[in-house]
């Protein structure tokens, strides 16, 4: 790790971001709000209000849902500030608006922090101040501790900070309930254990990536097959806790198949992931399970949304 911290140093010394003001357009911007989160985050959110059933008017929970998009949003742009050096060296972030000169450092972390402290107090205004504290903490977990902290120093920057990105149904039910309940925990819970085997599938075929840009991750840590190993581990703790809402009562017939289903094939895929360890089959099968815990996650938080909110909950048990 010696290196590839000397590597991040010398990054940290060259001039890669542009000074002053920025050429960016309206695209720009949007593209450092991390669009592809935000739309996982709506998508969430969005289910953390229907399993509900919320009696609050439709214009106050559309109200709340794009607050909770524009703090997660906001998240993603001081992400984006701070992370500029490291998103210079690494292939796949290196053409962002900051590293790539199309928008000013300054003007980044003044629009992020503007849409933070926005819609942490408009979520207050039309909602409730549980949900507005919440999505600042989520905020602030994501932009302070994970970017800031976490991800430079620990390979257990993606198990802590992956509280983050679970936490959005947590919010959206403290929106439209007025309080946290089971439900919305356990959405928590199902994202929270799929971000370890979702990530560290790609880190494992973006190792040297990670390792120019000085970042501890998994594999370049404790190794290809400690990481294996440990992808599984998460992947048989998943695969069942995915049933958890059919256990709870508000996951119906169609979320159990999905479920069930779903989990047979990310074990299916942990399984070959820590079987191939060399060559081009190794990268492969890692790549096919980023791409099938990606598909996976948002099955299940689909089918929960059909179930809960087009009226096609059948309950497996009675």
């Amino acid at each position: 790790m010696t290196s590839a911290s000397n590597s991040l140093t010398d990054t940290r010394s060259e001039p890669t971001v542009t000074v002053g003001l920025s050429q960016g357009d309206v695209s720009d911007f949007f593209a450092l709000l991390k669009p592809r989160v935000m739309f996982l985050v709506v998508f969430t959110a969005l289910v953390g209000m229907v399993v509900v059933h919320p009696t609050i008017h439709p214009v106050v929970a559309f109200a709340s849902l794009l607050m909770i998009a524009i703090g997660a949003g906001a998240s993603g742009c001081l992400n984006m500030w701070w992370d500029a050096d490291i998103d210079a060296v690494m292939t796949r972030t290196r053409k962002r608006p900051i590293p790539a000169g199309k928008i000013a450092p300054g003007e980044a972390l003044a629009f992020g922090l503007t849409l933070s402290a926005g819609s942490v107090i408009v979520l207050g205004l039309v909602s409730n101040w549980l949900a507005a504290g919440l999505l600042a903490f989520t905020i602030v977990f994501y932009a302070v501790i994970y970017s800031m902290w976490l991800k430079r120093t620990t390979p257990q920057n993606i198990v802590i900070g992956g509280a983050a990105g679970a936490l959005p149904p947590v919010v959206a039910q403290a929106a439209v309930a007025g309080h946290v309940g089971w439900e919305s925990l356990i959405l928590f819970a199902i994202i929270f254990i799929w971000t370890p085997p979702h990530f560290w599938a790609l880190a494992l075929v973006k190792s040297s990536d990670y390792a120019r840009a000085g970042i501890p991750m998994m594999p370049n840590v404790a190794g290809p097959d400690s990481t294996r190993r440990q992808i599984l581990a998460y992947t048989v703790f998943l695969a069942p806790l995915g049933l958890a809402p059919v256990a709870f009562g508000f996951g119906g017939l169609a979320y159990a198949a999905i479920a069930t289903i779903g989990g047979l094939g990310m074990l299916a895929l942990a399984v070959q992931v820590y079987r191939l360890r060399e060559g081009e089959p190794a990268m492969r099968v890692a790549q096919q399970l980023f791409a099938f815990s990606i598909l996976y996650l948002f099955l299940l938080f689909a089918t929960l949304l059909a179930e809960h909110g087009f009226g096609l909950f059948r309950p497996v048990f009675g």
